[in-house]
């Protein structure tokens, strides 16, 4: 018979102010098996918890019940604390009456009879409860970083001078991101490429670093400090240890009309190319949508002036499989598309353009070098609209309800880099709210204001119309004096909305980790585990968690390269016992648990067993690789004849929770 303790939290009043805390531990305290139930204010605390540990002892309890806030939040301070006193750590159970009760109900006698039955339900599963002991499982040296932007970089730059291996997988030619693409950044003006490019220089250099470039992840198994990763070297057809970086195979291919995506569009490149003078690695890759000699056999021209004989029109796909202790994600982000939002002209103009298309305009490696034409007449524009929150803060229909938090710092950033430089152009900002929520930001938009005479106008922008003249005429409202406006404007540049790259979902799918509903991760828990998934050895890096500027940025690079480090600095890590066990007698070999398993922990064997007459069978049976399961649950409800049960979270444990709360 189990001698069960139960201990009821005030949490000051955030479970107080809506239970009757005192009401709940009498109720439990003539629950079956309850030897002890009491109540005190914060039982988190160092005194909660010497009240914990001295009932243990003083009554020899078997097993301990806290009806407190949800066990993500404290589950193992109260595990340790059971251990301190001597007791299985897996003989604790959270009964959650904050978050599942007083978070969520008004009525005190209601949330007080809830928060009894899920006491109840706690105290039924703590009498089935058996001891458990955690494994070890040893760690790989080695951190994977996906994603090759400002964020993947510095988290692989910390990790690396901490003294670990780290590979750095990006999908484009080169790393560098997004933040290549900015001519300067807010709220000091400085050069991008002046901050970027040494710490691109730093990781290519780096004996610590490895840098897959023009690769995706295809496949990922394992667990935390064990994942097994297969890496797809994608076809570049140019041999990346004999290429120089020439570029005289970009200067000789006759193929000149093919799209520029580094400069979105804004001018062309030919077939083979290097995205930008600094890229890295600055090797050449041959676009094989575009490619003469790859599309119909007939051309050549850039392996006949390869000095260095790197073409290589032969050249397949190839798969790499390496091992990680852990992975960091940092996938960045993507302006939307505006397609859904043809009352701005964007189709139809092409002097309606992003913030982005305007970094590029303005970029002295730019289509332009560096003038700000119209892309319409390369002429110089006098009066230029901005509009702001196109696709954020709105209906999810249409665009992004989030608000994506750049945005009105970067346009303050370029209407004072125009009126610096170009003084007889008029710029007019439209905005619903103008926020600037970092050090120093708000005197950054003022100055916009007042030093540079920029016009804000709070305001909505209703249509945009390409005109005859070549002009657009911008209609709008202004808020503030209730008028109508109408302005004749030379350019408009749009603040497109952010999300997270189309690569996020497929690959949250491969790490079985969590994501919102606007496809960014989700983090461990916002405040206490904010870089962290909450599946255990992925972490979290820049705006694939939510949009973000650079210094922001950078700081949760550091923060996540700091969790990895701490985890590779470990030798082996603690197993969690709560994994799947398969009932031989019951398992009829049918695969089902095996193909639903994230983890490839399930295999089957062939065992012998007694049959009728003394007679040997031999069986094929589900077998389970305890180092590998983590416990998830989902071979127990696969499992057609019930032989996958899982421990710590048993049928019957489950079964008899239900009974508590039915009765």
């Amino acid at each position: 018979m189990q001698r069960i303790g139960v201990f009821v939290c005030h949490c000051g009043t955030n479970i107080a102010a809506t239970v009757d805390v005192r009401a709940v531990a009498e109720a439990l305290q003539h629950e079956p098996g309850v030897v002890i139930s009491t109540e005190y204010q914060y039982m988190c605390s160092e005194a909660g918890q010497n009240l914990i540990k001295d009932a243990i002892r003083d009554h020899a309890l078997t097993g301990i019940v806290i009806c407190s806030c949800s066990p993500r939040m404290h589950e193992a301070t109260f595990r340790k604390t059971a251990a301190a006193a001597g007791l299985n750590p897996y003989m604790v159970e959270i009964a959650n009456i904050r978050e599942q009760v007083s978070w969520i109900h008004k009525d005190i006698p209601a949330a007080t009879e809830k928060a009894i039955v899920l006491g109840r339900a706690a105290i039924a599963k703590v009498h089935l409860n058996a001891p458990l002991k955690a494994g070890e499982s040893p760690v790989v040296k080695r951190a994977l970083v996906i994603g090759g932007g400002i964020a993947g970089i510095q988290t692989a730059l910390d990790i690396a001078d901490a003294g670990f291996e780290v590979d750095i997988v990006e999908k484009e030619p080169t790393i560098g991101g997004k933040m290549t693409q900015l001519d300067k950044t807010f709220p000091t003006l400085d050069c991008a490429a002046c901050i970027l490019t040494p710490k691109m220089v730093d990781c290519a250099q780096h004996e610590k670093i490895n840098i897959y470039s023009y690769s995706e992840v295809s496949e990922v198994k394992g667990f935390v400090g064990n994942f097994r990763v297969t890496i797809k070297k994608k076809a570049r057809y140019v041999d990346e240890l004999k290429c120089t970086g020439c570029g005289l195979c970009t200067e000789k291919c006759p193929q000149k009309k093919v799209p520029n995506a580094f400069n979105l569009g804004l001018d062309n490149r030919r077939a083979v190319y290097i995205p930008f003078a600094q890229a890295v690695p600055k090797v050449a890759t041959i676009d094989a949508d575009y490619c003469t000699m790859l599309k119909t056999g007939k051309c050549g021209v850039c392996a006949k002036v390869c000095t260095a004989g790197a073409i290589d029109y032969q050249q397949k796909d190839t798969f790499v499989e390496r091992e990680y202790g852990a992975i960091v994600v940092a996938t960045g982000f993507n302006p939307i598309k505006l397609d859904a939002y043809e009352e701005y002209a964007y189709s139809q103009s092409k002097d309606v353009i992003t913030s982005l298309e305007l970094e590029r305009l303005m970029n002295a490696a730019g289509p332009n070098g560096g003038t700000l034409l119209r892309p319409s007449d390369k002429t110089h524009p006098h009066t230029i609209v901005f509009v702001q929150c196109v696709g954020s803060r709105c209906d999810d229909s249409k665009g992004k309800s989030y608000c994506s938090k750049i945005c009105c710092m970067y346009t303050a950033k370029h209407a004072m880099l125009i009126r610096e430089k170009y003084p007889d152009t008029e710029v007019y900002v439209f905005y619903i709210d103008v926020r600037t929520p970092g050090k120093n930001f708000d005197e950054f938009y003022r100055r916009a204001v007042e030093e540079y005479g920029v016009h804000y106008i709070k305001g909505m922008v209703g249509k945009v119309l390409p005109e005859p003249d070549g002009t657009l005429t911008v209609r709008a409202s202004d808020l503030l004096s209730n008028e109508q406006l109408r302005i004749k404007a030379d350019l408009v540049v749009l603040a497109a909305a952010i999300e997270p790259d189309k690569s996020a979902r497929p690959l949250a799918t491969m790490l079985t980790a969590s994501m919102d509903t606007n496809d960014f991760f989700t983090e461990a828990h916002p405040k206490l585990r904010p870089v962290e998934s909450p599946t255990a050895g992925i972490f979290l890096s820049g705006a694939c968690q939510g949009p973000k500027d650079i210094p922001e940025t950078v700081s949760q690079a550091g923060a996540a390269a700091a969790k990895v480090i701490g985890l590779l600095a470990k030798d082996k890590l603690t197993c969690n016992p709560c994994v799947a066990k398969s009932d031989e007698l019951l398992c009829n070999g049918c695969s089902s648990c095996e193909k639903v398993c994230p983890y490839g922990a399930i295999t089957y064997v062939d065992k012998e067993f007694r049959g009728p007459n003394r007679t040997t069978l031999l069986r094929r049976v589900a077998s389970v690789n305890e180092a590998v399961c983590q416990g998830c649950g989902a071979c127990t409800v696969a499992c057609p004849s019930g032989a996958m049960d899982l421990k710590g979270f048993t049928n019957s444990q489950i079964m008899a929770e239900v009974d508590a709360i039915c009765k």
